[in-house]
């Protein structure tokens, strides 16, 4: 990389090897292992851009309902205590999730990625706990690596109506609310998008209306300031 004239590499580390089972003890080979890899890079002036989560959750997590269970965010909010406490005098560019879409939308919506769930009422759940495991993880981060910059990759569908028939419309609408606007609005601070909200109570997606999953203050710790957002 660095012959190739590369000054930066965006990696993720594997939170199945810094804590096997995701709540037990931490594995110091499993640290050693990212901690050799970020002093090469730097050893050859590559700046370490480190993503915390990219979709590998540990089975134990997901014995006890993986990211429908709230417990997981304490579990990622530890995860990222743990590994930013010993990289972070090194790595100053942290991604808390690549993809949270992904990792809700087709693991819990469709079924397509582990851990083949194929419902849409808990693909919100999962996105409502991964959003909440970032914002909860962003001043954890802060405070084990000075001076760092925090962010998160959302993937994002930019969409347009078929055309103007208003059936188009309010589909392009839905696509957009559904695919961008529920992870783009909470991050920043907007909460989640009230016309999509109206929909799930119209369709009765949940047994009482609203979004049962939010607590109070969830919102507020979503929308941690960020540095950067990756696309």
């Amino acid at each position: 990389m660095a012959e190739l004239g590369v000054d930066s590499y965006r990696f993720s580390t594997a939170w199945t090897r810094i804590i096997p089972d995701g709540l037990g003890e931490v594995s110091e080979a499993g640290i050693e292992f990212y901690s050799e890899l970020i002093d090469e890079l730097l050893r050859n002036g590559i700046e370490p851009w480190l993503t915390l989560y990219h979709w590998d959750l540990p089975q134990g997590l997901q014995d006890r309902g993986g990211w429908l269970n709230r417990g997981t965010v304490d579990a990622f909010v530890r995860y990222a205590d743990v590994v930013s406490e010993a990289l972070g005098d090194r790595v100053k560019h942290w991604i808390t999730h690549n993809e949270p879409w992904v990792a809700a939308h087709l693991g819990y919506g469709t079924g397509y990625f582990a851990p083949g769930i194929a419902d849409f009422g808990s693909a919100l759940i999962a996105s409502h706990h991964l959003l909440l495991s970032h914002g909860q993880a962003v001043p954890v981060i802060r405070a084990n690596s000075a001076g760092a910059d925090i962010g998160i990759a959302i993937d994002c569908r930019p969409s347009s109506p078929a055309s103007d028939d208003p059936g188009d419309v309010a589909a392009e609408r839905l696509h957009d609310g559904v695919r961008n606007r529920w992870f783009f609005d909470p991050v920043f601070g907007k909460g989640y998008p009230q016309d999509i909200v109206q929909v799930l109570d119209d369709r009765a997606v949940y047994e009482t209306r609203g979004l049962p999953f939010v607590q109070p203050g969830d919102l507020d710790a979503v929308a941690a300031p960020i540095d950067f957002l990756g696309l």
